[in-house]
């Protein structure tokens, strides 16, 4: 069975470019051993990500997630059963959300910045696919 996971997360730390380049090659190199795709979007310290994969292996790497001293204030916005995945084609990319046009996230957000803690995950998912669309996303299998 298929899941689908988004969360929301704040840098434990000042989240700075090597602390981010950790988490990327971490995800690259485990991920797709336990067939999990997804995407991480960055913007100050807010991190969003999107697991795809098998229930039982999302749950684990969420659990693991939750657990890691990175992050703090971690939010589940979404949890699903899917029956195909929508990022399949992505290890995982990243999208730096500091050089995204404003009114792309004013779309989505209250303000015109990064605030899942304060939206659904359904806007959140939503302001994803357009990323992918607007081909912001970087990273696709790297």
């Amino acid at each position: 069975m298929l899941v689908r996971c988004l969360y929301a997360s704040r840098a434990a730390a000042d989240s700075d470019p090597a602390m981010l380049d950790d988490i990327l090659v971490q995800s690259r190199r485990n991920n797709p051993k336990l067939g999990i795709t997804g995407l991480l979007c960055v913007s100050k310290d807010v991190f969003i990500q999107l697991l795809e994969g098998g229930r039982d292996e999302v749950c684990e790497l969420y659990n693991s997630i939750i657990r890691d001293g990175r992050h703090q204030h971690v939010r589940l916005l979404a949890y699903e059963e899917i029956s195909q995945r929508q990022f399949g084609n992505w290890t995982m990319g990243q999208v730096n959300l500091s050089k995204v046009n404003p009114s792309l996230l004013l779309k989505y957000f209250k303000r015109a910045e990064l605030d899942p803690f304060d939206a659904s995950g359904a806007a959140t998912l939503a302001l994803l696919h357009e990323l992918v669309a607007s081909a912001s996303i970087i990273g696709r299998g790297e």
